[in-house]
Parts: structure tokens; C-alpha cells; sequence
């Protein structure tokens, strides 16, 4: 009896391969949680090595089932906040600070690996039938490859979990094995409680216009305040503000100057047989922008200008898709990139480039401090 007691348990033992997991149902008990999950919200932090450079950005990405999302991603270096929000009437990346939102018709997030996106990573996953599953002390690591049309280098990714199969991290790799993507998450909530109204744009729009108000209301307070001291100032003050309005009014004058560019910031990365054939500033309404025309094998357009507040919020239609670039989210279209940063709009033109090379050009304009010279 002991023998065939012995012989019943080793022969459990082989067929449970001593209690360790098959990767298939792992990867179905992440895939269940995901279907199982009517809203989520998930939190922390993303870093993206650029340049040498680590840009950081605190993150929430939001879900609810048919296909609404909204990620919030807000650069803590400079607090410059955007938006990416898909609900039923398309895609927008928001930016508040510029009271605009640039509108897609797109596939977002489908046409493109997102590491803060649950049903991007699984399908990452099923999509690599070499995908590889590690145990490790505190959890798992499921290795899978990625897809990324606008940065062929990121070539795979590591997806870090606990041994619940709850999700803890996401690392995207390069070709040369260097993490490019970093999403740390602080808590992943699959039960969001969140509705429709939650992933409208007019609630954005609300939560923007009261900031609005509140900013031009501090403004008033400060004319109001300054008023008395300019009284004092006598008669060559009035002789000063009668030149002023012959031209404009003290405000229209204080918005054009400080739409002045008084350098040029020069790209890093210049296509091969590529160069700068012209570089120009032109007056504007509103103060002045640069156009940069490079020529040769790939020809191309970069125009920069301060980037302006619109007055009331402002929709722009764009035929493409967004972009992630290092400090800022970009609209892509056939044959254009635009986007801001550090206070100024980016205009790339050419019928020349493919959008990975204007992503690249765009990219090695990051780091302002290396690459401003002075006109």
C-alpha cells in the first residue's frame, strides 16, 4: 500500500509538473482580468530615454468598454499637460495650456504598441508566437516583440508582474537592448466605476475654461493694482501711452512682443546629403515665426513660431495620427508633424521624409540648450 502510495504521488507530481503555471494560463488570467474589466484606471509614472536625455511624465490612463480611452500625461519637468481622449466621436490630443485639441479620425490605439494600454500589451503578447514567460522570486516576466511604425529601433518588450499576474511594470527595448520606455504603475484599478460622460471633450473643455477664468481674474487684480502707480508717473508716461495707441493698444503690443523669436533652434539629426539652404524671419499679425528650408537628397520645411493661447478653444482637424515624441505628443499627417514645445509650435513639411525621419528631426530638437544659436 505504501508503494503504491509513493508511486501515486510522484505520478501527481510529473503530471502537475510540480504545481508550475503553463505560460497559456497566465497569460489567460491576464487576459481575463482585461475582458473581465468594464472601466479601468491605471496610475504612475513613464520614463522615455532621448538623446542621453530622460524625459519623466506622471500618468493615468483610463478605459471603458466600447472602445472609450483617455491617457493624461503631464511632463514634470516643466508641468506641460496633453491629453490623448477617443470616444465615439473620434481622437484628440488636448493640449491646456494652448486651449487647442488637435481632432483624428484614427485607429489609435490599435495601429500602434501603447505600454500604458491593457489591451495593447495582450495583444502584443498573442501576436509573438515566440513570446517567453520567466518566473522570477516576486512574480513573472513575459518577454514579447513590439510594434512601433514611427521608431523601428524599439524592437521588444519586458512586462513585469507580480505573481497574481497583476500587472507592476512595462520596459520597451531597442535594438541594441537599451530600455527606450519605461511605464512604472502605482495601482491598476480594473474596477474604474467610470461612464460615457467621463471621456467627453466638454468636460475637458469646463475644467480648462474654469482655470481659464480663474488665471484672467489674477490678471485683473494685478491692473487694477498697477493703475495707481502709473498715475504718479506724470506727463512723460501719458506722451508714452498716446505713441502706444496710435499703433495698438499696451496689450496688443505686450502679446506681440512676446511672440517675438529672437533665436533659431537648429535640428540635430539632418538626413544625409541633407542641408540648410535658407533660414528666414517673417513678420506675423501676431509677431514673427522662422522658416527653415533644408535642401538636397531629402527636402524639407521646419517653421517655428511662439506658440499663442487661443482665445476660445480651439478644434483642428488632422488627417493622421498622433505621435508620441520624447517631451510632447505631435499630430502626424501624409506628409507633416506638428507639434509644441518649451513655448514654441513646430511645423515639419516634406513629401521627401517618412514619418520615422520626421520624428527623428523632430526629436533631436529636444534638447534646446545644445542647439539654439542666435540671429
Amino acid at each position: 500500500m505504501k508503494k503504491i502510495a509513493i508511486l501515486s504521488l510522484v505520478l501527481m507530481l510529473v503530471l502537475t509538473g510540480c504545481g508550475k503555471k503553463k505560460p497559456e494560463d497566465l497569460v489567460g488570467k491576464f487576459e481575463k482580468s482585461i475582458s473581465n474589466a468594464k472601466s479601468y484606471v491605471l496610475k504612475g509614472n513613464m520614463e522615455i530615454l532621448s538623446n542621453e536625455e530622460t524625459f519623466t511624465y506622471s500618468l493615468e490612463a483610463s478605459y471603458l468598454k466600447d472602445n472609450f480611452y483617455k491617457v493624461t500625461l503631464v511632463n514634470q519637468t516643466n508641468n506641460h499637460e496633453q491629453i490623448i481622449l477617443k470616444n465615439k466621436d473620434g481622437v484628440y490630443v488636448v493640449t491646456p495650456a494652448l486651449n487647442k485639441s488637435f481632432k483624428f479620425q484614427s485607429e489609435w490605439p490599435e495601429n500602434s504598441s501603447q505600454s500604458y494600454i491593457l489591451s495593447s500589451i495582450l495583444k502584443d503578447i498573442k501576436n509573438d508566437k515566440e513570446m517567453t514567460i520567466e518566473e522570477k522570486d516576486k512574480g513573472y516576466v513575459i518577454k514579447s516583440k513590439v510594434n512601433y511604425p514611427n521608431n523601428k529601433e524599439l524592437t521588444y518588450q519586458k512586462i513585469y508582474f507580480d505573481k497574481n499576474m497583476n500587472l507592476e511594470s512595462v520596459e520597451v527595448y531597442n535594438n541594441e537592448n537599451i530600455v527606450n520606455i519605461k511605464v512604472m504603475f502605482s495601482s491598476v484599478n480594473l474596477k474604474g466605476g467610470l461612464e460615457e460622460e467621463d471621456f467627453a471633450l466638454d468636460k475637458l473643455i469646463d475644467v480648462n475654461k474654469q482655470n481659464e477664468d480663474k488665471n484672467k481674474d489674477d490678471k485683473k487684480d494685478n491692473k487694477t493694482e498697477n493703475k495707481g502707480e502709473n498715475k504718479t508717473e506724470g506727463t512723460d508716461k501719458n506722451t508714452t501711452d498716446n505713441t502706444n495707441k496710435e499703433n495698438c493698444t499696451n496689450e496688443e503690443c505686450d502679446k506681440k512682443s512676446s511672440n517675438i523669436i529672437d533665436s533659431v533652434i537648429y535640428p540635430l539629426y539632418i538626413p544625409s546629403e541633407t542641408y540648410l539652404s535658407n533660414s528666414e524671419k517673417v513678420d506675423t499679425d501676431d509677431g514673427n515665426r522662422v522658416i527653415l528650408t533644408f535642401a538636397g537628397e531629402k527636402n524639407f520645411v521646419l517653421i517655428e513660431e511662439v506658440a499663442n493661447v487661443a482665445n476660445e478653444f480651439e478644434i483642428i482637424p488632422v488627417y493622421g495620427d498622433p505621435v508620441m515624441l520624447s517631451d510632447t505628443i505631435a499630430a502626424k499627417s501624409a506628409n507633416s508633424l506638428v507639434w509644441s514645445s518649451e513655448g514654441l509650435s513646430y511645423y515639419l513639411t516634406s513629401s521627401d521624409l517618412s514619418t520615422e525621419e520626421m520624428v527623428t528631426i523632430a526629436e533631436s530638437l529636444g534638447n534646446a540648450k545644445t542647439v539654439v544659436g542666435t540671429k
